[in-house]
């Protein structure tokens, strides 16, 4: 079965100011998980290691504030296991300083994927 069987995304109009989210179902429970993203940001405050830049060309990497990026350059600067970039209290309400400029992998963390789940489980966030 593939990772993300059983979850859809909401269509644009429903999420309205909430931002990303998606829906889990478990069709043999009947529960619906709703994840959204700017109620949440554990997949920002996870592992310094994870804001990594990999496929970015250098014109998207230049837009990224200077003082966002870390000192090696590899990625985005985290002070501990949270990205500088991520505004407000994770599991409460949060959004992302440079939403429109992230980096790749920040864009492919889904909710409600594979990533996002083991990330909300760190930090004892609801995964179903």
């Amino acid at each position: 079965m593939p990772q993300d069987a059983g979850r859809t995304a909401i269509p644009p109009g429903l999420v309205g100011l909430t931002g990303q989210a998606s829906v889990s179902i478990d069709e043999d429970a009947g529960a619906v998980a709703v994840f959204d993203c700017q109620s949440c940001g554990a997949c920002c405050s996870y592992s310094a290691d994870w804001p990594r830049f990999s496929t970015e060309d250098d014109e998207q990497l230049d837009r990224i504030p200077a003082e966002l990026v870390a000192a090696d350059q590899s990625g985005m600067r985290c002070e501990g296991v949270r990205c500088v970039a991520l505004i407000g209290e994770v599991g409460k309400h949060t959004a992302c300083g440079i939403y429109e400029l992230r980096p790749d992998v920040c864009r492919a963390c889904m909710p409600g994927g594979d990533d996002c789940l083991m990330a909300r489980a760190a930090h004892g966030l609801p995964v179903s």
